[in-house]
């Protein structure tokens, strides 16, 4: 089964709160980028939730530098 079928039967998506947390923080994407040590065009896909992955590692130095759970990052939409 190919990538597009697969995500046709999603119920439902993952949204990424990068930019909420930057906010409470006062932080910049490019400072958070430096942080976690991946490049600001990796954050950019992250923040803008076009990833289609994201390793545990990553996820542990988003929550570091941002001083949160991954609850706060991660957000689950079922489909309307």
């Amino acid at each position: 089964m190919d990538e597009e079928l697969r995500e046709e039967s999603l119920n439902g998506t993952i949204i990424f709160n990068i930019d909420v947390m930057l906010a409470k923080r006062k932080m910049s994407v490019g400072e958070l980028a430096n942080r976690v040590g991946i490049t600001l065009a990796n954050m950019s896909i992250l923040k803008t939730g076009k990833a289609k992955a994201i390793k545990v590692s990553t996820l542990t130095k988003l929550c570091d530098a941002l001083d949160c759970q991954p609850g706060d990052l991660l957000e689950y939409r079922p489909k309307a």
